[in-house]
């Protein structure tokens, strides 16, 4: 069996660049960690931490295909974020006009989530602790 340690990262390409740059450095609070432009490429890299751990690698290409990105699509349900206070969270997106769904709560472990999507329609899930 492998001996996985823990998740590296997630690789997200966006389709405008500094929008998606701005989402998740200002609003989600996501650091930079190293941005790069690979020139042959046209091709924005940008590392981002989240409390000092690498965990998300932001790209952009030129003309990059849509995906569906609809909860229930095959593929990559979602990106899950853990929270303390789960309404002060979607308080905070909802006054810095992020559109939110409604707190709802899981049936199984009875913590309180929401979904967002980013720039890209995205799923964004927060999670209580």
């Amino acid at each position: 069996m492998l001996e996985l340690n823990k998740i590296h990262h997630i690789a997200i390409i966006c389709s405008d660049y500094q929008k998606s740059k701005d989402f998740y450095t200002e609003i989600l609070g996501l650091k930079i960690i190293q941005e790069i432009y690979r020139e042959e490429r046209e091709s924005y890299k940008l590392d981002l931490s989240l409390n000092g751990n690498f965990v998300v690698e932001l790209f952009s290409f030129p003309n990059p295909p849509q995906r569906p990105s609809t909860p229930e699509s095959c593929g990559l349900r979602h990106l899950a974020f853990e929270v303390n206070d789960i309404e002060k969270t979607r308080a905070f997106l909802i006054t810095n006009n992020i559109s939110s769904e409604e707190i709802r709560v899981d049936a199984y472990t009875q913590k309180r989530f929401f979904f967002i999507a980013d720039p890209d329609g995205l799923p964004l899930e927060f999670y209580e602790k």
